[in-house]
């Protein structure tokens, strides 16, 4: 990467001697040179690539220390990671409830994150799909079952009937459930090689309006198509089948006594019951 102390000097309102020096400065601190010089600009070598690293990490658990200062003073913050299908069709509408009951309670909602985030606590709590055991020092309030099945246009000519009919449709899936229908096939003995998939979408809604629009059949979670049933834009012909995994809300087992996250999980868990 081809870098440039002019750039970095009107960043920093400096000038470029003044930023130089610094450089210089650093270099000799350390007794190895962190960037090399080139006519067109500069370059890290690779002890300045080690130290870009570590300083970009401590800047960033900066960044977040602030923001969680700047939060406690206008109240205690959460920062929730869970699937964006997950929030889209289930949490966000609930969203206001929770609010109200808990106003000196900021949820940040964000799609993306993992275990790792959470140890780290880069993010305080996090919904999955999967199934026990979780890992070593998370603990999980399961929210409800996994339950997965076909959804369709009631305007579908024809509906299936049994699962084997399915082997004759187009199927819908998406790209973070590729698994799903092959699941599903295992449930109803059907032979995952003979399962029509001919499209795939990058997240549940777009596959959900694709099925409304009669370009298939999709496979979704009971609870996150609870809405489109009740108003008729999906029917579920054959129901739905409960599979291993189950939506759990995962918080780290050392945070066990915090107030904020255990009120989160009581009402994600009354919410989902």
């Amino acid at each position: 990467m081809v870098l440039n102390f002019s750039v970095a000097a009107r960043d920093l309102c400096l000038t470029h001697s003044a930023v130089s020096h610094q450089i210089r400065l650093l270099e000799n601190w350390f007794g190895q040179p962190l960037f090399t010089r080139h006519s067109g600009g500069v370059a890290l070598t690779p002890a300045g690539q080690q130290l870009q690293r570590s300083a970009s990490q401590s800047l960033g658990m900066l960044e977040d220390a602030c923001s969680q200062l700047l939060s406690s003073a206008k109240g205690q913050s959460i920062k929730l990671a869970a699937p964006g299908s997950f929030m889209a069709l289930w949490l966000i509408r609930r969203l206001e409830h929770f609010e109200r009951l808990h106003p000196d309670l900021h949820l940040q909602l964000q799609t993306q994150g993992d275990y790792q985030d959470l140890f780290n606590q880069r993010i305080d709590a996090l919904v999955v799909s999967a199934s026990p055991p979780w890992p070593k020092g998370v603990q999980a309030v399961t929210l409800f079952s996994d339950q997965a099945g076909p959804v369709c246009s009631p305007h579908w000519k024809p509906l299936p009937g049994k699962a084997q009919d399915l082997l004759e449709m187009p199927l819908l899936y998406t790209l973070s459930r590729r698994e799903a229908w092959m699941e599903w096939a295992a449930l109803h003995k059907l032979e995952p090689a003979r399962l029509n998939l001919v499209r795939h979408f990058d997240n549940l809604q777009l596959m959900l309006e694709a099925a409304v629009a009669k370009l298939g059949i999709a496979i979704a979670p009971e609870q996150l198509v609870q809405r489109d049933l009740r108003e008729g834009r999906l029917v579920a012909p054959l129901g739905f089948s409960s599979g291993h995994s189950e939506f759990a809300l995962c918080t780290l087992a050392s945070r066990r006594h915090d107030g904020a996250l255990a009120a989160l999980g009581g009402w994600m868990a009354e919410q989902a019951h």
